[in-house]
């Protein structure tokens, strides 16, 4: 493991133009890839280069661009930082830390046994979380469901697979949850999970192989009001499962499209008597990653941009 993690970010500049940076470690500035080498401009386009180079970790080529005093260097508060790509699909896991078994066992209503079971199981929990058009990076808006009276974040460290199915790099993930839908009934998972802007990820892809991921801290704060109501931490260290092991299950029986995300579960819970509000502001930091920021608000059909009832 290197020093400082290797981080690719993503932004658009005043004109509107997309660009692609890299900095050694979740720095305040990034160098201007794209300024540097104009082919690269995408992750598909960095991720060929990298395969090209052949030679240790294939990142020598980024290193190289991040000691070149000749390009330009951007700061991330003066652009609109994205997330860097634009993922096919976005799963999870779920019940992966023993928090989380705890958690879902208070909730449910007579189905207990089973987090219990699939805590201690061979064969993890894996849902669909988002296709990745519908995921938000960034400083975007998070969707609480309007039939829902118990909603919390849930911080999670996400894994990218490139188009050939190998971890490409880490980033910070919030899969935004309804727990009291999920409580009612194990079967209403995917109605606690997925909704309108219930996935984000950001705010930087830290590469795989600068990267390890068996010890991450996770912290995870929300501010109210200008207040702290929430401030809690964790670590990678306290998985269950380990990451080949959720991406091999994911593979098993469905073939995995190019530039794949994988949640791989959450190791917070907030208390039994939380729900987050509409501005809530969460904020997720993952050592070398950064911090993802998002606000909450209330999904309704304006927001949404198509009719819909509820």
């Amino acid at each position: 493991m290197q020093e400082e993690t290797l981080n690719l970010w993503s932004w658009q500049d005043h004109a509107q133009i997309l660009h692609f940076g890299g900095s050694q470690g979740p720095k305040e500035v990034a160098v201007d890839l794209t300024v540097w080498d104009a082919s690269l401009n995408s992750i598909e386009a960095i991720w060929q280069k990298k395969k090209a180079e052949g030679s240790g970790d294939g990142w020598d080529w980024l290193r190289q661009a991040l000691s070149d005093s000749s390009v330009p260097r951007v700061r991330l508060d003066s652009v609109n930082v994205q997330f860097p790509l634009t993922l096919s699909e976005l799963w999870a896991a779920g019940v992966t830390y023993e928090q989380s078994r705890e958690a879902r066992t208070r909730e449910s209503q007579g189905a207990q046994d089973f987090y219990r079971q699939v805590y201690a199981a061979d064969r993890p929990e894996l849902f669909f979380k988002a296709p990745g058009s519908r995921v938000v990076g960034q400083d975007a808006v998070m969707g609480l469901r309007v039939d829902s009276q118990w909603m919390v974040p849930e911080p999670e460290l996400a894994v990218i697979l490139d188009p050939d199915g190998r971890i490409f790099g880490y980033t910070a993930g919030n899969d935004l949850s309804s727990r009291d839908i999920e409580g009612e009934n194990p079967l209403y998972l995917p109605q606690a999970k997925v909704f309108h802007h219930s996935a984000a990820l950001g705010p930087s892809i830290a590469l795989a192989e600068t990267v390890d991921a068996t010890a991450l801290d996770i912290q995870m704060t929300v501010v109210r009001g200008g207040m702290v109501v929430l401030d809690d931490r964790t670590s990678t260290s306290r998985m269950r499962r380990s990451i080949p092991e959720l991406v091999r299950f994911l593979g098993i029986a469905w073939p995995l499209a190019p530039w794949t995300g994988l949640m791989t579960g959450t190791g917070i819970v907030p208390p039994d008597d939380f729900s987050l509000a509409p501005g809530d502001e969460i904020r997720i930091a993952i050592t070398g990653i950064g911090t993802l920021r998002n606000v909450v608000r209330r999904i309704d059909p304006v927001w949404v941009d198509f009719p819909q009832a509820y």
